[in-house]
């Protein structure tokens, strides 16, 4: 591992010997926090390649990610920094491969227990099915809030060991979900320092979790939230102050880019108005990589701003060194570290282990948990519940629709033309609902474990009347905010067409049904899973339909379609077009 503490020195500042005490019992203090983020359930290796510069600068593919190997990478920062903490932001569970999220994510919460976690802030997808069953997530027992058993393999599920924190999870009386901060104290006498983390998920959860599973919770605003916290954290004893948050940033750049090029996104405005006292933050949820020294955009702002991607790929080292007398940071670097595991052979070829970068074992003990429900879920993984024509991906093209978001609208609408599931005339599917291509193997047979890949989170289908008006106004939302255009997949006899050189609520150029012109008028049905029904994805139109009428799972609804007979053809790409001029 030395190559590994020798990468993690380059970043370091000069001149630290300048701010020593005279005094050994005054001298400042090294801690280490070490962050990870957005793990969602993967337990083993996901087979995908992370992108890093090499050592003469040229860009290269690293095989990386496997808890087991992510808990040798966390041991190996912990081993020359007695004092140390690991931390999460947010997504370590939900949206889950099949050997996690069939067992409701329980293995995945005792891997972090036994990776050494101990704070982690709460993202979107730990809401994935709901409050209650979160909270059994952190006390642990076999309490059933979902359609599936909980505790199938540990009897009882123990819990998680470390805190999850929601600092901006507001229920009505205003209390929170979870703590909102945490405390550690490292070193001791004159030499303590002592670290608050709050913790906090996006301000616009309730755009990216159905409802129902969260009702009677609100998310407040990030920035607010920390600033009301740093005065009782200060009074607390902190020296040193850390958000963990799930919210991030896009970068263009490398995994570490400290001069922060290309740097940008939604959480930057946050940035820009969290109190100075604020050292260090930590974030997720766009599964973006980066080390940035915030000052280099906002000299206001001296923050340390990082993140570790996304599916225990990469993992951070972020240092601290504090004057235990005056509480201050004297220096902060960091410095993400991919995970190097094991090669593979994926669509786009072979991806060996690179020289130059280390490679981790992995830790027994992890490698036994996964391997136990890795087994168990074999039955049902490999089961055959269909055969397609050729892949289903999730490629949108020019136009953002795909072979995937179509066969799913249309196995939607199957599901619920009949009398006793709405008379649905027209399904939508949204794109962050498809979490992976579906691949059919030999002879196009399709298997339970590629379509729960992706449609992992159990939605409900539900059936509503909408006016031609209604739909309209719905479809131009897709194109209203232009950092986040999400195009709908509509089923097979829905057309429309858009032009994004329009303004603003005039992008939609057509609509037609069944080859007519939709009537502003006239009431069509319409079905969209439960999370798109209460408002999903910013679709607050969905939530105006009415005469609800609940039909299966979306799971449900695509195996149904697949398991017809015969091979189920791919649809055609004809449904949506791009008007904009080149």
């Amino acid at each position: 591992m030395k190559k590994l503490f020798l990468a993690l020195t380059v970043l370091s500042l000069p001149g630290c010997a300048s701010t020593r005490m005279a005094s050994e019992a005054t001298a400042p203090l090294d801690i280490r926090i070490i962050g990870i983020n957005d793990f969602h359930g993967h337990l083993d290796p996901p087979r995908v390649a992370t992108e890093a510069l090499g050592p003469a600068g040229e860009k290269v593919r690293i095989p990386s990610g496997g808890v087991a190997y992510l808990a040798s990478a966390i041991d190996s920062l912990k081993a020359d920094a007695p004092h140390n903490v690991v931390v999460g932001a947010g997504d370590l569970i939900g949206a889950s491969p099949l050997s996690s999220s069939l067992f409701l994510d329980e293995p995945s919460i005792m891997a972090m227990d036994m990776a050494g976690l101990e704070f982690n802030a709460v993202g979107n997808h730990e809401f994935d099915r709901g409050t209650e069953e979160l909270q059994r997530m952190q006390s642990g027992g076999c309490a059933k809030f979902t359609q599936s058993e909980p505790c199938r393999i540990d009897k009882p599920f123990p819990g998680a060991k470390f805190r999850m924190l929601a600092a901006n999870t507001k229920r009505p009386d205003g209390s929170t979900l979870f703590a909102p901060y945490a405390l550690k104290t490292f070193g001791s006498g004159k030499t303590q320092v002592t670290v608050g983390f709050i913790g906090m998920t996006l301000e616009g959860t309730a755009n990216l979790v159905s409802a129902n599973r969260i009702r009677g919770i609100h998310f407040a605003d990030e920035a607010d939230t920390a600033n009301a916290l740093v005065p009782q954290l200060k009074a607390a004893g902190a020296d040193v102050i850390v958000v963990l948050i799930h919210e991030g940033a896009s970068n263009s750049g490398d995994i570490n880019n400290p001069k922060c090029d290309g740097v940008s996104g939604t959480l930057l405005p946050i940035l820009d108005r969290l109190d100075p006292a604020v050292d260090v933050v930590v974030s997720g949820h766009t599964h973006q990589s980066y080390v940035c020294d915030y000052s280099h955009i906002n000299p206001a702002r001296p923050i340390l701003l990082t993140s570790a991607g996304s599916q225990g790929r990469l993992v951070t080292g972020i240092d601290l060194k504090v004057d235990p007398a005056s509480g201050k940071v004297l220096s902060k670097t960091a410095r993400n570290i991919v995970v190097q595991s094991e090669a593979f052979a994926g669509s786009r070829g072979a991806v060996p282990l690179v020289a130059g970068f280390p490679t981790f074992a992995p830790r027994a003990d992890l490698a036994a948990l996964v391997a136990r429900y890795r087994d168990a879920a074999k039955a049902d993984e490999s089961r055959i519940v269909g055969a397609l024509s050729g892949a289903a991906t999730r490629d949108g093209g020019k136009s953002g629709e795909s072979l995937l978001g179509n066969l799913i609208a249309d196995a939607q609408l199957a599901a619920t033309e009949g009398p006793d599931n709405g008379r649905a005339q027209i399904a939508f599917m949204n794109p962050g609902g498809l979490r992976a291509d579906v691949l059919p193997g030999a002879n196009g047979k399709v298997t339970f474990g590629s379509v729960f890949a992706a449609q992992p989170f159990g939605n409900t289908l539900v059936t509503k009347t909408m006016t031609g008006k209604q739909i309209r106004d719905l479809l131009e939302q897709q194109f209203n905010d232009p950092a986040w255009v999400r195009v709908l997949s509509p089923s097979s006899a829905f057309r429309f067409g858009f032009d994004l050189s329009r303004p603003i609520g005039q992008r939609v150029v057509f609509a037609t049904l069944n080859g007519t012109p939709l009537d502003d008028a006239a009431s069509y049905r319409v079905t969209v899973s439960d999370f798109l029904s209460n408002g999903g994805d910013a679709f607050s139109l969905f939530k105006e339909g009415t005469s609800p009428a609940v039909g299966p799972t979306d799971l449900e609804a695509l195996i149904a379609w697949l398991s017809r007979g015969g091979v189920t053809a791919l649809p055609a790409l004809d449904r949506i077009e791009n008007k904009t001029p080149q």
